[in-house]
């Protein structure tokens, strides 16, 4: 069994879609509106926008974690919870043994909720 997609709350789907296109670096692969939904593509898993759906909780690996959040800074984002290191991995269970478990959060511009997370020897 794989994840195949996951659902999140946009009330506004275009600014949702600008944003999402943004911190992703990447366009929508689908958008059917009418009936409003819009489609990205996340390594082989949708992440799905659309006004009907209840807010999800997400956490996006970045490869930078300081510079994403500076650049969401930059452009309005409201950082709820700056950088930091939440554990360091004992073994490769939940990410590469050794490597601090940096995370960040930020609001999206439907107000849910956003985890960041970068792997860091």
């Amino acid at each position: 069994m794989r994840l195949v997609q996951i659902a999140q709350h946009a009330a506004d789907l275009q600014r949702a879609t600008r944003w999402y296109a943004d911190l992703l670096g990447a366009e929508p692969s689908a958008t059917f509106d009418p009936p409003g939904l819009v489609f990205f593509d996340l390594a082989g898993v949708r992440l799905l926008l659309e006004g009907n759906a209840p807010a999800a909780m997400l956490y996006l690996n970045v490869d930078d974690i300081d510079g994403t959040v500076e650049r969401l800074r930059a452009a309005g984002t409201v950082i709820r919870s700056e950088p930091h290191v939440i554990f360091t991995h004992a073994d490769d269970t939940l990410g590469p043994a050794g490597a601090a478990e940096w995370q960040a959060f930020v609001e999206d511009s439907e107000g849910n909720l956003v985890g960041l997370v970068e792997h860091r020897s």
